[in-house]
């Protein structure tokens, strides 16, 4: 397996932003399903329409069958192109390692490089990891992968790969990995003013025991007492989760769920004064705090789509008021909590589902490198928000080129001093 030094083409797929975008402004996809269908007619190898079209079909819930669409894209070529938009030029050239899946299974890029000048070609990898024998010419490499049961194992596998790779990496899969639920509160326990709930994961008859009163809480978790949070293993978005007050509480939950492994956690109560919680996404660029959204309601179980935002002048007054003055206000408050949260994940670029705890702490809920953050809110409802996601994707693209720059200057120098063959790096291989 080597880099090439000359580029080739690639299939070049609609992108996931122009996509989304349709979707979640109420449009229709019919025009684009027509043309992609076409595509296929006239060529039943176009991998970009086949993987466009399962794309479509995953944002249209139809999930097993557009991951089907996928793989059939994906066995006539694991490489996919985006070209670049803005004014760029030569573009710098980001090569992200993906996992077949859902829109949570990698890192939604694309999003973050909207007229960045920078070209995006995603490299889908196999279940065991391995690599195929050419790879396209690129600046930066980003492992994409989110952290998951079914991604770990390549994660693993690509590390020792990834450690001699003679481009800059961002985001190393060991990294990622320290992000599951289970391992989260050992990784940033060290944090200064962090707040992060030990997770373990459990299975049915260890809930079960609970039920019955047998055990307690703290005897699973080593912290707290009743209410916890329980959710099964794997979920999203709130899907399965819970939170459980008493044994009987439990009990009731088990007969609401089919699987056998559940993963559970100490509850904390997170509302203000006035009794909303209020719970903030915040991007980490480099290290650098940014704010995406915050969402603010009545219930515990808070996420943006839910929280009623659109509905609510004086929500979305008071997240307007919340992203002028994070600076100063927010990221001023938890300026170590949210250095010593960069630190301790070593990531590149992630970002962190958070709300502050009655005793002024940063309460940490999720961190992933997948969460999605985009630009496709209505203007005229939010007018705030797009100069807020311009600060997040310049941010990012100042990383990139930064890393870039820091790369190229090295092997310059390397060139120039003749010391090409002693600082030789390893060949690469599979």
């Amino acid at each position: 397996m080597e880099i090439s030094e000359y580029d080739f083409d690639l299939p070049q797929t609609i992108g996931l932003p122009r996509l989304f975008a349709i979707g979640f402004g109420g449009g229709d996809y019919g025009a684009i399903i027509t043309e992609l269908l076409g595509c296929l007619e006239q060529n039943k190898r176009d991998a970009a329409a086949l993987f466009d079209l399962g794309t479509i079909l995953m944002l249209n819930g139809k999930r097993q069958e557009g991951l089907d669409c996928q793989l059939d894209a994906l066995r006539l070529s694991p490489l996919f192109r985006q070209r670049a938009t803005g004014a760029a030029e030569p573009p710098l050239r980001l090569l992200m390692i993906a996992v077949p899946g859902d829109f949570m299974a990698n890192t939604p890029v694309q999003f973050l490089l909207e007229d960045a000048g920078v070209r995006l070609d995603t490299l889908y990898v196999s279940p065991d990891g391995g690599l195929p024998d050419h790879i396209p010419p690129h600046d930066v490499l980003l492992v994409g992968i989110g952290e998951s049961d079914e991604s770990a194992p390549i994660l693993k596998t690509l590390q020792p790969v990834l450690d001699r790779w003679p481009r800059p990496v961002l985001n190393r899969p060991a990294d990622v990995l320290k992000l599951a639920r289970e391992r989260l509160a050992a990784t940033l326990r060290p944090g200064r003013g962090l707040d992060v709930p030990v997770t373990v994961r459990v299975d049915r008859a260890m809930l079960e025991l609970l039920a019955d009163g047998r055990i307690q809480p703290a005897d699973i978790l080593g912290e707290g007492a009743y209410p916890i949070i329980a959710r099964p293993v794997g979920s999203h978005a709130g899907h399965g989760l819970s939170k459980l007050d008493t044994p009987a509480a439990i009990r009731a939950y088990l007969q609401t769920q089919k699987g056998e492994d559940f993963s559970i956690s100490r509850f904390v109560d997170y509302r203000d004064a006035d009794g909303l919680f209020r719970k903030f996404r915040i991007v980490l660029v480099g290290g650098q705090p940014l704010l995406a959204h915050v969402a603010i309601g009545a219930h515990w179980m808070l996420h943006y789509l839910n929280a009623g935002m659109a509905e609510s002048t004086a929500k979305r007054a008071e997240e307007a008021a919340l992203m002028a003055a994070f600076n100063l206000g927010f990221a001023a408050r938890h300026r170590e909590a949210l250095a010593d949260l960069a630190s301790l994940a070593g990531l590149d670029y992630f970002a962190v589902d958070c709300a502050e705890t009655s005793e002024g702490k940063l309460l940490v809920f999720e961190t992933d490198t997948a969460m999605i953050v985009h630009d496709m809110d209505p203007p005229d409802l939010y007018p705030y928000k797009h100069p807020q996601m311009t600060r997040i994707f310049k941010a990012f693209r100042k990383m990139l080129h930064a890393r870039a720059h820091k790369a190229h200057a090295r092997d310059s120098l390397i060139a120039a001093s003749g010391l090409r063959q002693m600082v030789g790096r390893e060949p690469l291989s599979r």
